[in-house]
């Protein structure tokens, strides 16, 4: 019996002009270090040191290496302070707080379901050996 249309569970395919720059995006934004530094800073403006200890397990070169590159895309601001020592803080910007519902919803979801996963995982592995 088929499956009515209305019960499909993957999305059309978007055109090719928009399938190879959409991916490069959704690399950027997708990755689990910048859904955290997105999902960290939607609380407010903050130094790198506070970052790090926000963004548990990340390691200083990649916060540096995921800061750089959503700054590129225009997702975070840097601001550097003229003082000694210098001072520098990261904020979303507009365009970044746009992602915040998005990024708050995989959040939370992964929060939510992490004993459900595990028991999956474990079953998983379980059946594997």
């Amino acid at each position: 019996m088929a499956r009515p249309a209305a019960a499909q569970t993957h999305a059309p395919e978007p055109p090719p002009s928009v399938t190879c720059q959409a991916r490069d995006i959704l690399g950027r934004i997708g990755d689990k270090w910048s859904l955290y530094v997105v999902f960290v800073l939607g609380e407010r403006t903050l130094r790198f040191t506070e970052l790090k200890r926000g963004v548990e397990g990340i390691s200083q070169r990649m916060l540096t290496v995921t800061l750089r590159g959503l700054e590129r895309d225009g997702i975070v601001s840097r601001t550097v302070y003229p003082v000694v020592p210098p001072r520098v803080e990261y904020a979303l910007t507009p365009m970044g707080r746009t992602l915040l519902d998005t990024v708050g919803t995989l959040v939370r979801w992964a929060d939510d379901h992490v004993a459900q996963i595990e028991r999956a995982r474990t079953a998983y592995d379980t059946r594997e050996a």
